[in-house]
């Protein structure tokens, strides 16, 4: 049996979906087998996963798109593994992401692990990046925003504790996996984690993450299913960094004014200060590039891979 059934939703993103599936198949020191749920993609993903010609994939196609949650959830039932992966089809993990996560989810004795994560545009460039919160955190703040980086692309799980926990909620479209971590975190307790920046989540104009409307939706869902109290403060900056990410700056700054209305506007402050400093150039040029501080240093780790992977190379294993 293999140690871990990676499931990877898909639709209507062949071109994004090669590399994902390179990345996902280029796993080593780790057994996986990888379910690819094709739903209802009517451009090229068909041809894009015949090419991959891996005996370690299983498609199955969704003849009418269900969105991300079921997809995700057909998948989770044909996995023959003790551990549980999910990767979108626009994501892209570092080669030893699975092993490093199992090795720190049984050291800790954890049935689920989180890791760090990147932000990268188009040409797999690293645009941003800082190190994730420790279990502490997460579990400290889970009920308020969700702290952890990545969406569904980052948590592997014990199958069992995924069944435990029941299956995606299909009524959510893109806070469905935050409210997995919430069932997880009260049914299991604190997850295990690795500090290394080891997915990196691509920022492009058609990311869910960008649905704001379906978001709000989800949490006013989520609260009334979890019966916490969300910051929405921290969800609009949340909002505000992801549209300057794509270089919607108007959409940005009312996502910011909103922040500020909700009890953010120390933060706000904070964020637009240092926004105009850099555009003024009054920071030093270690300040101001992104990849030069502490932070950043961290952030550049995936340089190698990502490089790697853009090129059509297998990245090297350590």
């Amino acid at each position: 049996m293999t140690d871990v059934s990676v499931v990877v939703p898909t639709h209507n993103r062949g071109q994004l979906l090669m590399t994902t599936l390179r990345s996902v198949l280029w796993q080593h020191a780790v057994d996986i087998e990888v379910i690819v749920v094709d739903d209802g993609s009517i451009d090229n993903t068909p041809q894009v996963i015949r090419a991959m010609d891996d005996g370690r994939l299983r498609v199955v196609r969704n003849e009418v798109p269900q969105r991300v949650s079921a997809a995700r959830n057909r998948g989770a039932v044909m996995a023959r593994s003790d551990w549980v992966a999910f990767c979108d089809d626009d994501d892209l993990w570092a080669p030893d992401k699975i092993a490093r996560q199992l090795e720190a989810a049984v050291r800790a004795g954890r049935p689920w692990v989180y890791c760090g994560t990147v932000n990268i545009d188009q040409h797999l460039r690293i645009v941003s990046g800082r190190p994730p919160p420790d279990p502490e955190h997460v579990m400290a703040t889970l009920g308020r925003f969700n702290p952890i980086p990545g969406g569904g692309s980052n948590v592997m799980m014990r199958r069992d504790a995924l069944e435990a926990a029941g299956p995606f909620d299909t009524q959510l479209a893109n806070t469905e996996d935050w409210e997995m971590w919430l069932r997880l975190a009260a049914q299991q307790g604190p997850p295990a984690w690795v500090c290394a920046p080891l997915v990196a989540y691509r920022v492009h104009g058609g990311n869910a993450s960008l649905d704001t409307e379906q978001i709000l939706a989800g949490i006013a869902r989520i609260e009334q299913q979890h019966g916490n109290r969300v910051d929405r403060g921290v969800i609009h900056r949340w909002f505000a960094e992801s549209f300057l990410r794509t270089g919607r700056r108007s959409r940005a700054l009312r996502h910011w004014t909103l922040a500020a209305t909700h009890g953010q506007a120390l933060a706000v402050a904070g964020d637009l200060a240092t926004i105009a400093r850099r555009r003024a150039g009054r920071l030093s040029r270690r300040t101001s590039d992104p990849l030069a501080s502490p932070t950043g240093v961290w952030a550049a780790q995936p340089t190698e891979w990502l490089t790697k992977l853009r090129d059509g190379l297998r990245p090297p294993c350590e």
